[in-house]
């Protein structure tokens, strides 16, 4: 959902999405379902066994780094238009890892690794485009953990 162009802009000042979640059950049996407004997940099955036991559904830390990684992508992508780049490919992987921490657990790290191929790029120059989007992509700001990046600049 879109708010309306920022002043002197195309592009919205604001957008909102949203995504819900539901759990029947307590503890490691209950059952969760999530889903977002989009439909892209209607009632996706979540719960301990997801996340921890390898049983089919999602779990947060994959909807995080799916995010992630979607998220930086775009990013890159639009920064390497603005340099001027107009063709190539991006590939990001993002691996979230949970730690168990105290009585609790904790999202301690989110590690990008991107593969690219950026016809007439400077290895340096694609290191800046890339690291500046790590910084600066809206999901790598929410983070308050280590955020990585690994890169390779094909051919």
């Amino acid at each position: 959902m879109t708010n309306g162009p920022a002043p002197g802009t195309k592009e919205p000042a604001t957008t909102t999405n949203t995504a819900s979640a539901r759990y029947v059950g307590f503890g490691k049996s209950g059952k969760g379902s999530i889903s977002t407004r989009s439909g892209v997940l209607s009632e996706q099955p979540y719960g301990f066994g997801t996340r921890f036991e390898g049983v089919p559904g999602t779990n947060p830390e994959e909807l995080i780094a799916a995010a992630h990684s979607a998220c930086f992508t775009m990013a890159t992508s639009f920064a390497l238009a603005s340099a001027g780049y107009s063709d190539g490919t991006l590939d990001t992987e993002c691996t979230v890892t949970l730690d168990k921490e105290g009585d609790g657990f904790a999202v301690t790290k989110s590690a990008l690794k991107l593969s690219a191929t950026v016809p007439g790029i400077s290895q340096d120059e694609f290191d800046r485009i890339a690291n500046d989007a790590k910084a600066n992509c809206p999901i790598s700001k929410l983070f308050n953990c280590e955020v990585t990046l690994e890169k390779s600049l094909k051919g």
